[in-house]
């Protein structure tokens, strides 16, 4: 029967869409690459997904976040892109939960129900405990590198962290996998050398900030205040979307 995602079974045909929809995905982090491979995955057919992130949509968002427009700022992401994913396909079943991903609150998710995890999660201390608890389970995980501050979406590549270069956040994720006796994990990162963002305190977060009072702001507590683009995040999603439904279907 004729539907939404026909051209798809056309590629990998109707015994792997049905892996698909059978298929329960948990999305940590739905920002700029976070945002796009949930955005893919239900345009893929992917039966359930699980949403984390406690952020809500800022305006400093609208230049590369799938699901930040005018009308969604000051919104729960999570709840934004629960939203988007049933206007793409009613049945998937969506969890979303408003929590920022961290060691002390873990223990909320239960690993084993999940059929691939993704983490598009900025904190290395986040990352490792969701890798962590991911390979405990025996669950396929793929982690996003960074993607702040590159102009170059085509310098993106899929590799074992221990085969990365370049990407300062994967030097750091090399040193704390190998503390931990994590012998591979798969990423997605850039070769290309990250820049400096500029100094403009005119248009700067720490001084101009529009979040509401009593907002928690993460995004200030950084050295610096990653500069970005609209194709740079965007790609590194949609190529961690192409790895999660590839496995998925063995294709």
């Amino acid at each position: 029967m004729l539907n939404q995602f026909s051209r798809t079974q056309l590629i990998y045909g109707e015994e792997a869409m049905g892996r698909l929809a059978s298929s329960r995905v948990a999305v940590f982090g739905i920002g700029g690459v976070g945002g796009y491979v949930v955005e893919a995955l239900a345009r893929s057919g992917i039966g359930a997904l699980d949403l984390i992130d406690d952020d809500k949509v800022c305006l400093t968002n609208i230049n590369r976040q799938i699901i930040a427009t005018r009308k969604t700022v000051g919104k729960y992401k999570v709840d934004v892109a629960e939203e988007r994913v049933h206007d793409i396909n009613p049945d998937c079943k969506v969890m979303a939960y408003r929590t920022f991903f961290l060691p002390q609150t873990c223990d909320q998710f239960d690993f084993h129900e999940y059929d691939y995890v993704v983490d598009a999660i900025d904190t290395v201390t986040g990352k490792l405990a969701i890798i962590e608890k991911a390979k405990e389970a025996g669950v396929p995980v793929i982690s996003s590198m960074g993607a702040g501050n590159k102009v170059n979406p085509a310098m993106f590549e899929v590799a074992d962290i221990y085969k990365t270069s370049i990407c300062p956040l994967a030097k750091v994720m090399r040193r704390e996998c190998r503390k931990r006796g994590i012998d591979s994990l798969k990423v997605v990162y850039s070769k290309e050398e990250p820049r400096r963002p500029l100094e403009d305190m005119s248009i700067s977060c720490r001084q101009n900030c529009i979040c509401p009072p009593g907002t928690v702001r993460k995004c200030t507590q950084r050295r610096d205040i990653p500069g970005s683009t609209a194709f740079v995040p965007s790609v590194a999603g949609l190529i961690i979307a192409g790895e999660v439904i590839n496995d998925l279907t063995g294709f």
